[in-house]
């Protein structure tokens, strides 16, 4: 019986360590947890988060208000409107100004998936053409972003999309953050959206 209480024990804390590790980034309630910066429209809509151009047309960004490092991200979003977006990791923020690496999320054979690094080296990889047949414009879409050390790998629907390795990523520290790209038209809706992290 002590042997049983134990080992019931030792579930019940494992369990707990694996629930706090791998959490929702979103609440489907409200923006707790996040911060805004800029003037372009960040709400929550349905149980859906809604990113939309506001009147200014800046780029906008919607940062955690944690750092993460080493993690695994997985979200859905779906591109109303004009799509041009991103998932940018490991970022730091003065103003509208991010530095750090956005994953893509872009119109079709915009590259979705592929890594670009913000007033840095620009694109750092793009998806192959066969490959940016895998974005369902208008749909939900499944992405899945692994950031461990010096390596990143995307998914989109299942299907990867790119690996990367990369020192100076490896340096990197910061927050996770979404975007709205400058320019105006812009419209994404965001759910279920998770992080495993990876110690």
């Amino acid at each position: 019986m002590k042997q049983l209480l134990l080992f019931s024990g030792f579930l019940l804390l494992t369990f707990s360590l694996t629930a706090q590790k791998n959490k929702a980034l979103f609440n489907g309630k409200d923006l707790t947890g996040w911060a805004v910066h800029g003037t372009e429209k960040w709400y929550v809509d349905k149980g859906e988060l809604v990113c939309e151009s506001g009147p200014d047309k800046e780029y906008g960004y919607l940062s955690t208000n944690e750092k993460y490092k080493n993690f695994e991200l997985t979200l859905q979003f779906k591109q109303e409107a004009n799509g041009n977006s991103g998932v940018f990791f490991r970022s730091n923020i003065e103003g509208v100004k991010i530095s750090g690496w956005q994953a893509e999320v872009a119109p079709l054979n915009a590259h979705t998936g592929g890594i670009y690094e913000s007033y840095g080296r620009g694109w750092l990889i793009q998806p192959k053409p066969e490959d940016e047949q895998w974005l369902k414009p208008g749909e939900w879409n499944t992405y899945t972003i692994k950031v461990i050390k010096d390596e990143v790998t995307t998914w989109l629907n299942g299907h990867q999309m790119v690996y990367l390795k990369d020192e100076k990523m490896g340096q990197g520290e910061g927050f996770i953050a979404l975007q709205i790209h400058a320019g105006g038209g812009i419209k994404v809706r965001w759910k279920k959206i998770r992080i495993k992290v990876i110690e």
